[in-house]
C-alpha cells in the first residue's frame, strides 16, 4: 500500500506501531509524547524508557512495548530541535524516518503510523518536514512492503478541517453538482431567471459585490483611470468596495495619482502577456515579493522540479505540479487561471480535483497537507503520496 495521509489521533490509529516523537533524555516533552505517554500509561512507559534506554542522540530512535495502547509496539523517535536550519537538523530528521522503519522492519510490524516528526513543539516548519517524510516514507516502500501512514492531528489541523469539511461539501455542491445537472439536463428555471433579471435591471447598471449601483453619468471604456484619487475612492465606496489599489496591489505611493499608479501596474501586466508559463510563474512571484524557496516549499514542490521550470522557459509541468505552484505561490483564483492557461490547462467544473484546488485557492487556505486529506477524503488520488 503506498503512503496514506490522514487526520486522527495517533494513539487511536489501528496500526501494529505508532511512532512516537521523543526526547534524547528519560523526560515526557508536549504534543505528541504527551499524548502517547498518556493513552499507553505514564508512569509505566516512563519507567520502562527510563530504566531500560536511556539517553539516545537525537536521530535515533528505539522501540517499546505499546501498554495500553491499541498498537503492538511504540516506536520513539528522538527528534532534532529546529534552529534555523543549518545545524544537521534536516539529516537528524531524515534519520529519524529511516531508522523508525528499520526498526519496524526488523521486527516484522507490517503496518505503522507516524506523526510530522519535530513539527511540533520541535519546531520544524511543516511543510519542510512533510516533504522530507515523503522522501524517506517513499524510498522506504520501494524496497519493502508495509502500510504507512502519516497522521496529521493538532488543534489547530483539527480546527481547520473541522472548518473546511462542511464548506467544501456546499461548494463542492454548488460548483460540481450542478454544473454536472445542468450539462446533463438543462437548468431551464435559472436561464428563465437570468433572462429576466437582465431584461429588468436598467441599462449602464454597475454590480459590486451584492449591490447594484446605477452611475449618475455613462463612463466611457477605461474613464475610471481619468477619475481623481478622490472621486475614485467614492465610487469604490458606492460598489461596496475597498479601494483598488488597497486590494490589488497594496497602497498607492502617496505622490502618485491614481491614474498614475494603475496605468503603470497595468502596462507591466500587459508586457507579460506572451509570457510562458515559467517567465510568469517567476514574474508572479517576484511581484508578491516572495522567495522561491518559500513557494516549493509550501507547494511542496520538489527542488528539482522547480529548478527545471524556473530554468526552462519553455517546461512543460503536469497540471497538479501546476496547481500545487498555484498554491505555493499564495494566486488568486483569476491568477491561477491565467498561469494554468499558460501551461495549456484550465480549471474543469466537472472536475473534483480541481473544484477542491478552487475552493482551497478562493478561500485563502493555502495549506497542502490539508488540501491532500481532503482529496483522499473524496477518494481522490493524493499528491503529496
Amino acid at each position: 500500500m503506498p503512503l496514506k495521509i490522514v487526520r486522527n489521533d495517533i494513539t487511536k490509529m489501528n496500526t501494529e506501531a505508532v511512532v512516537n516523537t521523543a526526547s534524547a533524555v528519560p523526560v515526557v516533552g508536549p504534543g505528541c509524547d504527551s499524548a502517547i505517554y498518556k493513552a499507553a500509561g505514564h508512569d509505566e512507559l516512563l519507567a520502562y524508557r527510563s530504566e531500560k534506554i536511556g539517553f539516545v542522540e537525537e536521530g535515533d530512535a528505539f522501540i517499546t512495548p505499546g501498554f495500553n495502547l491499541q498498537a503492538k509496539y511504540i516506536i520513539h523517535a528522538v527528534s532534532p530541535l529546529y534552529e534555523g536550519g543549518d545545524e544537521g537538523e534536516e539529516e537528524k530528521l531524515r534519520s529519524c524516518y529511516r531508522k523508525s522503519l528499520k526498526l519496524a522492519q526488523e521486527n516484522g510490524i507490517k503496518s505503522v503510523a507516524f506523526p510530522l516528526i519535530s513539527t511540533g513543539g520541535f519546531g520544524y516548519p511543516k511543510e519542510e518536514g512533510m516533504r522530507i517524510a515523503v522522501d524517506e516514507i517513499g524510498a522506504f516502500l520501494q524496497e519493502y512492503e508495509m502500510d504507512v501512514y502519516l497522521v496529521v492531528f493538532d488543534d489547530a489541523a483539527h480546527e481547520l478541517g473541522r472548518r473546511i469539511d462542511s464548506a467544501l461539501e456546499a461548494y463542492i455542491d454548488r460548483n460540481y453538482v450542478e454544473e454536472k445537472q445542468i450539462e446533463e439536463y438543462g437548468d431551464r428555471d435559472s436561464r428563465r431567471e437570468r433572462r429576466s433579471d437582465r431584461r429588468e435591471r436598467p441599462r449602464g447598471e454597475l454590480i459590486c459585490g451584492a449591490a447594484l449601483v446605477a452611475p449618475s453619468e455613462p463612463r466611457k471604456p477605461g474613464s475610471i483611470f481619468k477619475k481623481s484619487r478622490k472621486e475614485s475612492a467614492v465610487f469604490m465606496d458606492e460598489c461596496a468596495m475597498a479601494p483598488l489599489e488597497d486590494v490589488a496591489f497594496g497602497a498607492a505611493p502617496a505622490e502618485l495619482d491614481f491614474e498614475e499608479f494603475h496605468e503603470s501596474k497595468l502596462e507591466e501586466r500587459m508586457r507579460h502577456l506572451a509570457d510562458t508559463f515559467s517567465e510568469y510563474l517567476m514574474y508572479l512571484i517576484s511581484e508578491k515579493q516572495m522567495e522561491n524557496a518559500d513557494v516549493y516549499k509550501r507547494a511542496i514542490v520538489d527542488k528539482k522540479i522547480f529548478s527545471k521550470i524556473k530554468n526552462n522557459v519553455d517546461y512543460h509541468p503536469q497540471k497538479l505540479t501546476a496547481l500545487c505552484l498555484c498554491v505555493g505561490a499564495k494566486l488568486n483564483l483569476d491568477e491561477t487561471k491565467d498561469l494554468l492557461a499558460r501551461a495549456g490547462y484550465a480549471m474543469s467544473p466537472c472536475d473534483k480535483t480541481d473544484i477542491i484546488f478552487s475552493y482551497f485557492i478562493e478561500n485563502e487556505i493555502y495549506d497542502m497537507i490539508e488540501l491532500d486529506i481532503q482529496l483522499e477524503e473524496h477518494g481522490l488520488p493524493c499528491i503529496i503520496s
